[in-house]
Order: structure tokens, then sequence, then C-alpha cells
């Protein structure tokens, strides 16, 4: 029999479960049966209240969230990391399996950004170790097709259509 390949929602329950246990194993009786700690003070070790910032950076870390929120924020600041005048030129599309791609205005830009592709990957790196950018693909402007249309014809291509 061939394995199906598993699906995100059954990933995500898995680690529900990994998580916060099984459910079938609990009664109704479940915490009233649960062992008491044995004696805890009001301003003990381990009592003190955590901030906001410390509770939230531990509990994506324990979800696994660390990485999406990462790239998420790489393409938020996007502008700061390469400057204002070249984010009006290149804009990231999105980060697919370690690959951050970038769309340019022109096939200038995207000659330059690659020419550059070392020292951006390098502070990509550094700035953003969790988003997990392995590689910087730039992609120039989407040329224009001629095989579509009211006036496409079959033959040798688009020099036919000059005359």
């Amino acid at each position: 029999m061939t394995e199906q390949p598993e699906s995100e929602a059954r990933r995500v329950y898995e680690r529900f479960r990994a998580v916060f246990g099984s459910a079938a194993g609990r009664s109704a009786t479940y915490r009233k049966r649960r062992e008491k700690p044995a004696t805890t003070t009001p301003y003990g070790s381990g009592r003190d209240p955590l901030g906001l910032g410390d509770v939230m950076a531990a509990m994506t870390e324990e979800l696994g969230w660390s990485s999406p929120l990462a790239k998420s924020e790489l393409l938020v600041s996007w502008p700061q990391i390469v400057g204002e005048e070249t984010a009006q030129h290149a804009q990231p599309v999105g980060i697919e399996e370690g690959v951050l791609t970038v769309r340019c205005d022109s096939t200038a830009w995207a000659t330059q950004l690659r020419l550059m592709r070392t020292k951006l990957t390098t502070q990509l790196l550094r700035e953003f170790p969790a988003a997990g950018i392995q590689q910087v693909r730039f992609l120039g402007p989407d040329a224009p097709s001629w095989k579509k249309g009211p006036r496409s014809v079959q033959g040798r291509g688009p020099r036919d259509t000059y005359g």
C-alpha cells in the first residue's frame, strides 16, 4: 500500500498532541485527583511574573512559530535592509525552501543586485537567522509574450509579427 503524504492538518494535530498530551486518558475528576504541589511560597523561586515579550518569545519557540515570524519580519523590513531607493525598484516576492525571491523593475536592477548577492545574503543571515534564508534569487521584469492574442499565428515566433 502506498503512503499518502502527511497533510498540514495532521502535522499540526500531532504537534499539539505532543505538546499538550492526549485527552483520552483524562476523566472528569482528573483535576481533583492530580497531585498538589508540596508547598509553594508566594515570592519563591520560579514564581516571578514574566514580561509579555518573554512569554511571547517562549510561546513562539515552543509552538515552532519562530521561522514563519522571522520570514514575515524580513519581508516587512526589506526597505531597511536594502535601503529606500533599492526597495522602490526591487520587492521581495516570497520565501520558499530557503530561497528568497526578489522581483526587480528592470534587468539592470536585477544585475546590480546579483553582484551584491553575497553581501546581502550575509546581512540576512546575520539579522534574521531564524528565517532560514540560504539563497537569494533576483528576477527581472516579466517579458511580453507574443503567443496569445487576436493577431497571433502559427509560425516562426515573434519575428513574424513585425512584417
